[in-house]
């Protein structure tokens, strides 16, 4: 294999370039990214007086075989001294909280928790795990999460707790969202044990075997919920970018969007704004509808269902506080549907990572979640919103929520336009289609990146190691 394209510069294009600057039978890699950056949605700002804001991901978890093959790699690129970890035993781990009837309520958490009747929940959740034993499986192929939980956990937990999860994680509507293709585990747990209790006991079934580095196995002993960096998420793929560079196989592109892409012999011939790349290979890690737009017209059934996976918009309000203004400590709280529709959540930025407030100062960080698949209906078109309309909406969250009514110190707006794709029912088969689509049309093109097999920063890493490996032959 000579040349190899890669497709959009955000982590899961640079994870892909990574694992192929590692194979010998790669020559060169060409990455393409039509931003003036890298690194897609990790994104962080480090201001000149050391405070540290992050607009993307600000924590990313390392349980399982995703979490510890992301850790490899944060290791291999040498980044295992600039870790933050938050353990388990952490305030921001233990205390996490919903916004329901005008009130904070601290999730339940451990046996107690479980046992003892907690508001905003009308009886212990204790109840709705016994009952949830005694519940046959489904014999549909997917299910939507509401429908879901509602069944097997009933409707309290599915309109308040899971309703608020699947806002905060996704952005999205719990009654749209796949459960197979966005909880797994879940839906594993059902098919295998018959509960999800047993397959939390017992487990759901075999997954990727990776063998822990130094770093994964420090994470264990130690007991990490979750780990950030020193100068930020965006440490991360500037480590890769500069892994990349050092293999002396790899050519980063920015400013260079890609305007279409037509077959040749032997691959593709990639056509940007001011000239034609050639490559024997493709892996695009563009968003779905961002490949749909490229792709030769000579594939109408590929670019429907690529067409067809929505994608949502979600506004971030990074907020600095002087003083300590937080009336309780924790992760942050999220705010379920029928509560606030525009209103996703807000996090407690300086609770889980002290380190990235202003050195010599007592300050407080939020960061205020607004819109996803409700950004339309409450802000209107995500190209012509006016940040100070989305600023105020903040402020007001955040006065209602918390108690603060003192202006913020500094504050930032960043409208993340299509960055969470959305998986309806039905995902996984509208993802194997197009992966059979493009097999059966002997294309040399791989599909990476956030919009197929799991919107997590270590899902998506996994992906494009599945993507390399695929081409390679190798295996994971």
């Amino acid at each position: 294999m000579g040349t190899v394209a890669v497709l959009g510069g955000g982590i899961g294009g640079l994870a892909t370039s990574y694992y192929l600057c590692k194979s010998p039978q790669i020559k060169k890699v060409i990455v393409l990214e039509s931003s003036h950056r890298f690194g897609g949605w990790l994104w962080s700002t480090r201001r000149s007086d050391g405070a540290v804001f992050e607009h993307g991901p600000r924590g990313i978890r390392p349980a399982g075989a995703v979490g510890r093959n992301t850790l490899n790699m944060v290791e291999d690129v040498g980044l295992e001294k600039e870790i933050l970890p938050v353990t388990y035993s952490h305030v921001a781990s233990k205390n996490r909280y919903l916004y329901v009837g005008g009130k904070l309520h601290k999730m339940p958490s451990g046996i107690s928790g479980l046992l003892q009747k907690v508001q905003p929940f009308s009886r212990p959740l204790m109840f709705s795990l016994v009952k949830e034993i005694m519940v046959k499986k489904s014999q549909e192929e997917d299910e939507s999460v509401y429908s879901f939980v509602s069944r097997r956990l009933g409707k309290e937990l599915a309109e308040i707790a899971v309703d608020s999860l699947c806002r905060g994680v996704f952005a999205g509507d719990c009654r749209k969202l796949s459960v197979r293709s966005c909880f797994p585990v879940l839906y594993n747990a059902e098919q295998r044990r018959g509960s999800l209790i047993l397959g939390m006991l017992l487990g759901s079934g075999p997954g990727p075997v990776i063998l822990p580095g130094c770093l994964a196995q420090r994470s264990v002993k130690e007991s990490w919920a979750q780990w950030s960096l020193k100068r930020g998420i965006e440490s991360f793929p500037e480590a890769i970018i500069e892994n990349l560079q050092q293999s002396q196989k790899a050519e980063l592109h920015p400013n260079a969007a890609v305007k279409k892409i037509d077959p040749s012999t032997p691959g593709w011939k990639v056509h940007l704004e001011d000239g034609v790349i050639s490559a024997d290979y493709i892996i695009s890690a563009l968003p779905a509808k961002a490949l749909s737009t490229v792709l030769p017209p000579s594939c109408p059934q590929l670019i429907q269902q690529l067409q067809d996976i929505a994608m949502a918009t979600v506004a971030v309000v990074n907020l600095e506080y002087d003083g300590s203004i937080l009336p309780v400590m924790g992760f942050g709280h999220l705010v379920p549907s029928s509560e606030d529709r525009a209103l996703l959540g807000v996090v407690y930025d300086s609770v889980p990572y002290p380190q990235h407030n202003r050195p010599g100062a007592l300050t407080t960080r939020l960061t205020v979640m607004m819109g996803g698949a409700w950004f339309q209906e409450a802000f209107g078109d995500p190209e012509a919103v006016n940040e100070e309309a989305l600023l105020t909406c903040a402020l007001n969250a955040v006065r209602c929520h918390l108690g603060v009514m003192a202006p913020p110190s500094w504050s930032r707006v960043a409208v993340h336009k299509d960055c969470l794709p959305q998986y309806y029912l039905g995902h996984f088969r509208k993802v194997e289609l197009m992966r059979d689509l493009i097999r059966q049309s002997n294309m040399q093109l791989s599909l990476t990146g956030s919009s197929y097999d799991g919107a997590a920063v270590n899902d998506v890493i996994f992906s494009a190691r599945t993507a390399a490996a695929n081409l390679l032959g190798t295996g994971i």
